[in-house]
């Protein structure tokens, strides 16, 4: 018998068009370990999301997500930060990769996630919505092993970031050269390790600013900021708006 012959690109496209999306790569999505994978139309909306991921936002099954959007399931303050991504990678045809998200546990301490957002395509060629992955730092760090002696300083960080912190105490702990650290580092986590603390503390300080009546002035300096000065300046850059602006529209 004959088998016609294709060409690379003619035999993927062949395959997948007559490939159930729903049933292999459906049940190949729930069992990635410890990976929660998310799809978003054009209006934001979730059209899909695997066990890990809906099980995480407390769902009971994945049409409980569907629909939703991350202003139904986040804070706002987050939902804009995921929706500014999204547009982003949406609007510019490119994925975003490794983007650093924190979030805080009942007992204040960060736990970092990684995300990464790719366009997906239409049969035209046109962006129709977004895909991406989300993975805990804490549940990566099988996958670090290449970068196993910076967990001690990351850990060290975690519950040290109210503190005074040098770049050069960090790469002690991980017994790296200062060189040799900041490089590392950012292989690993895409960004360096003083934008790493920053956007630490200015997470803390969202959470500070919504729930507690502390004066400015007072989170700045117990979230490790020199002055409110200071605090004023990173929390703009990584934010958009002022300490007070997000104070006025975020309180609870």
């Amino acid at each position: 018998m004959k088998t016609e012959t294709l060409s690379p690109e003619d035999l993927r496209a062949t395959f997948f068009q007559a490939m159930s999306p729903a049933t292999q790569i459906g049940a190949l999505l729930d069992h990635l370990p410890e990976v929660a994978f998310f799809v978003k139309d054009r209006a934001f909306r979730l059209v899909a999301g695997n066990r890990n991921f809906w099980e995480r936002l407390g769902c009971r099954s994945e049409s409980d997500l569907v629909g939703k959007t991350d202003f139904d399931l986040f804070p706002p303050h987050l939902a804009e930060h995921f929706r500014h991504d999204d547009a982003e990678v949406m609007e510019s045809g490119r994925a975003k990769l490794r983007i650093i998200e924190l979030f805080f546990n009942r007992q204040g301490l960060p736990d970092w996630y990684f995300t990464n957002k790719f366009p997906v395509f239409g049969n035209g060629g046109e962006v129709i919505g977004v895909m991406g992955t989300v993975q805990s730092y804490e549940r990566r760090r099988a996958a670090m092993t290449p970068h196993v002696q910076l967990d001690r300083a990351v850990t060290w960080l975690r519950e040290h970031f109210r503190e005074p912190v040098a770049v050069t105490e960090l790469s002690r702990i991980a017994g790296m050269s200062l060189r040799q650290f900041n490089r590392r580092f950012r292989e690993a986590f895409g960004t360096s390790p003083r934008d790493f603390l920053v956007k630490t503390r200015v997470q803390a300080a969202c959470e500070a600013l919504r729930t507690s009546e502390s004066a400015i002035a007072e989170i700045a300096v117990e979230l490790g900021f020199y002055d409110q000065s200071s605090f004023t300046q990173h929390f703009r850059r990584h934010m958009g708006v002022t300490p007070l602006q997000y104070r006025k529209g975020n309180r609870r």
